[in-house]
């Protein structure tokens, strides 16, 4: 017997789950039940926050790796490898927080923060590697250019995080006090090259407390399998 949406291969009916899970049921009759998902979709929507929930963790390692960045200490790696690193997690970060707020009511300021900090991600990256106020050979470039698109580069990186940390927040889904943590990092880091010590590695303890948080919070939005 062939399979449909609403019915299995042995022709039992399929059960249907609200297209956010975890959302309060429809009433009976409503309109709203039109809007019903099938298990197999319901199920996938739940792996997507399961990750999320999970990848979260990166959001304190990257706050370690920009703090120890901070303090000047020479590393084996090298600073580019620590900075590539910290800027990587910081995306994965990213990316796992709106899709945990992607069934509140700030989903859309999260998407903002979301498409603002990979623009500012994709403006450091070819920065990262040059030595602070030297152009590249054939860059066009001089080295007053460059230290201006270093700090605009922190500074949509810094939005980014800024914005998130307002639709964090305000979405009632966490502690509002990570979101006021996130907020006050993200100035620290949007602060760019005009930043002095303690300010940097302040910015990092403020990230890494934020972090922490959303991840330990996160880790009990979803019940373990």
């Amino acid at each position: 017997m062939s399979s449909s949406h609403h019915h299995t291969a042995s022709g039992r009916p399929l059960r249907v789950s609200p297209a956010w899970v975890g959302g309060a049921r429809p009433a009976a009759g409503s309109a709203d039940q039109d809007h019903l998902l099938p298990v197999r979709e319901a199920v996938w929507i739940w792996s997507v926050r399961r990750y999320a929930r999970l990848a979260l963790w990166s959001l304190p390692a990257a706050a370690v790796l920009d703090g120890w960045l901070t303090l000047g200490i020479d590393t084996p790696p090298g600073p580019l490898a620590v900075a590539l690193t910290a800027d990587w997690l910081s995306t994965i970060a990213m990316i796992a927080l709106t899709a945990l707020l992607t069934a509140t009511r700030t989903r859309r300021a999260a998407i903002l923060g979301l498409l603002t900090g990979v623009a500012g991600t994709m403006l450091t990256l070819p920065l990262t590697a040059l030595p602070p106020g030297v152009p590249a050979e054939g860059a066009p470039l001089t080295s007053d250019q460059l230290e201006v698109a270093a700090t605009v580069a922190a500074a949509v990186s810094g939005a980014g995080w800024l914005v998130l940390g307002w639709a964090v927040f305000r979405s009632r889904l966490v502690n509002p006090a990570d979101g006021i943590l996130l907020m006050l990092a993200a100035a620290a880091m949007g602060a760019g090259s005009y930043a002095r010590q303690p300010l940097p590695t302040v910015g990092a303890l403020l990230l890494l407390a934020a972090g922490t948080g959303l991840a330990w919070t996160g880790a009990r939005l979803i019940p373990r399998a």
